[in-house]
This record gives structure tokens, sequence and C-alpha cells, in this order.
């Protein structure tokens, strides 16, 4: 299957701050979920994007949050610079290469004013989340992409093998006498 997945979660240096969140070496993931991560690099088409950078910023860049996230969107620096145009042209971007490849499942890193899909700061660069999803997450959910975060790897996986559920139970029910 062909994923899309969030560059900076593949260890390329295109966050906000120039830096990167790669999943194979982020303290936070377990063994197991790297492992897994890595797993489903390996067997699936991997596409690396990253909506920010597609849509003209540059690395690094100020950190950017969601002012309004109903129409008319409005995505602002810490410093009050709009790049709503900026973010809504990589989220169109994204959407155009998910079509152009037929990629109905991606992996984007989370809390992103463009990517995140569980929550995404508050707009007051507080480091407050709120209920929310970024611009890119948004329009690919509304194209019917299914979206996952860097959190949510044991889900991906599910998604992308169904079975993996039924296996489980099949292999916990083999030792157990009736």
């Amino acid at each position: 299957m062909k994923i899309l997945v969030s560059s900076c979660l593949l260890g390329e240096d295109v966050r906000y701050d120039g830096e990167n969140s790669a999943i194979a070496y982020n303290t936070s993931s377990s063994f197991g979920e790297k492992e897994l991560f890595m797993d489903i690099m390996c067997e699936h088409s991997i596409y690396s994007f990253c909506p920010e950078v597609s849509g003209g910023l540059s690395t690094p860049r100020e950190a950017a949050e969601i002012i309004s996230s109903t129409k008319p969107f409005k995505i602002q620096t810490k410093s009050g610079e709009n790049v709503t145009i900026n973010f809504l042209i990589g989220a169109k971007n994204t959407l155009e290469l998910c079509k152009e490849e037929n990629i109905t499942v991606a992996l984007l890193k989370s809390k992103s004013p463009s990517c995140g899909n569980d929550g995404i700061y508050d707009g007051t660069f507080g480091h407050n989340l709120v209920p929310g999803v970024g611009i890119t997450t948004k329009l690919l959910e509304e194209n019917g992409i299914k979206v996952f975060n860097e959190k949510q790897i044991h889900e991906l996986a599910k998604h992308l093998n169904p079975q993996l559920d039924k296996m489980s139970l099949a292999n916990s029910l083999k030792g157990l006498k009736l």
C-alpha cells in the first residue's frame, strides 16, 4: 500500500526549528513501536512530504499556529505574520500528490498546524493543546484519506492489516483449553 509520511518523521530536517521528529530516534517511542514503524516502512511504498515546505515556507522558520480553523482560516507566526496562504497551498499540494498516486493513508506529525490529527495548539503560542486538526489533515480527511500520527503506530498497523487483530486473538486462544 502507498502511505504518505511527514518528512520530519522520516528524519528530514524540515520542522519549523530546522530539526526533525524521526520516529526511529524518538526517545518517547518504545522499541516495539520503532520496530513496528520500520516494518511498516519496509513493507509499503512510502511518499515523504512536508506540506509547509511545499507551500513555500523556509527551514528553519518561525513557529506558526492556527488562529482560526474555520473559514476564513488564519494561520500566523508568533510575530504575527500571516502564513495562511502557504499552509493552504501546502495542503492542496499534499492532496494533489495523494490523488495522483492513489494514496489513501497518511502518517503525519501530531500537533502540527498542518498535520496534526488529534489536537493542535490554540493559537496563543502558550503550548496549550485544543481539540482540532491541522489544515492539511482537514483537507485529506475531507477527501477520504485516513490520517494517523506518530503516536498511533499500532492503529496504523491494524488499519493496514486488519487481520492483525484476528491473528493475535487466534494465537492467544491456541493455548487455552476449552
